[in-house]
């Protein structure tokens, strides 16, 4: 399936490492014009740096996306130097796993945080709702437009150890069913990913047999990758994708909890 992205202006969250500048690679690869959004700022001028070598029209912004008024500084910076707006891709997230209660010798000891618990619902769930927000007026002026937004596989299952990540997945899930009922019939689509055990940064931090437990956890016996994940955000993005609208698409292998 050729894809072809060609002009359209898309924003990447999160787009300066791992998934995210995978992502953007493989937009750019297909003709889009990239605006990478992240916090970290020399990674994310280096990759719009290398984009540009490489002949794509690539643009840095530096965003927090749990501050409502560095995203309409974003959108207004990216708008100013693209034009228009076509495709948002909210991929930017952090974790901060702890058990909610820990028992150690059967003494009850403090658990997850409630800082910890905040920080990823104000990055992975409320940053998704800034952001859409700040874009979904572009697209409507122009009636058309895609957005996906990063969900996981563990919003359906539960993780040990994670219930703020586990709920801001869970809650990206239901924020998509919504704006695709809302936004479907103005031309925009919004769709999710649920990727399942992808081999990044972080999880290259994991010891082994925690590794090794994913991939054998997974039916076609390896982990994935940023570009399997970057394949499926290409693809709801494209002309090809126009009718799928309200869709959680899994990106994990087969995976089955248990197995």
């Amino acid at each position: 399936m050729h894809i072809q992205l060609s002009s359209r202006v898309a924003i990447v969250t999160g787009g300066a490492n791992g998934i995210g500048l995978a992502t953007a690679w493989r937009l750019a690869g297909s003709g889009a014009r990239l605006a990478i959004w992240d916090r970290a700022a020399a990674a994310g001028t280096a990759a719009a740096d290398a984009l540009t070598a490489a002949g794509h029209d690539a643009l840095f912004v530096e965003v927090d996306v749990t501050d409502r008024a560095s995203v309409d500084s974003a959108v207004a910076r990216t708008v100013a130097h693209f034009g228009r707006l076509d495709i948002l891709i909210n991929n930017a997230g952090i974790t901060r796993d702890a058990q909610l209660v820990k028992v150690k010798d059967g003494v009850v000891q403090e658990g997850m945080s409630e800082a910890d618990f905040d920080a990823v619902v104000a990055v992975n769930l409320k940053g998704v709702f800034h952001c859409t927000q700040a874009v979904v007026p572009h697209l409507l002026r122009q009636g058309s437009g895609r957005i996906v937004n990063a969900s996981s596989v563990v919003a359906a299952h539960g993780n040990f150890g994670q219930t703020n990540y586990v709920a801001t997945k869970a809650g990206v899930i239901g924020m998509t069913h919504v704006w695709a009922r809302e936004l479907g019939r103005r031309g925009i689509t919004v769709n999710a990913i649920a990727p399942g055990f992808i081999a990044t940064e972080m999880t290259a931090k994991m010891p082994a047999p925690v590794r090794e437990g994913m991939q054998a956890h997974t039916p076609v016996g390896r982990m994935g990758t940023p570009e399997d994940v970057a394949n499926a955000y290409c693809f709801l993005v494209s002309d090809q994708a126009a009718f799928i609208n309200g869709a959680v698409l899994a990106v994990d292998g087969g995976l089955v909890i248990g197995t």
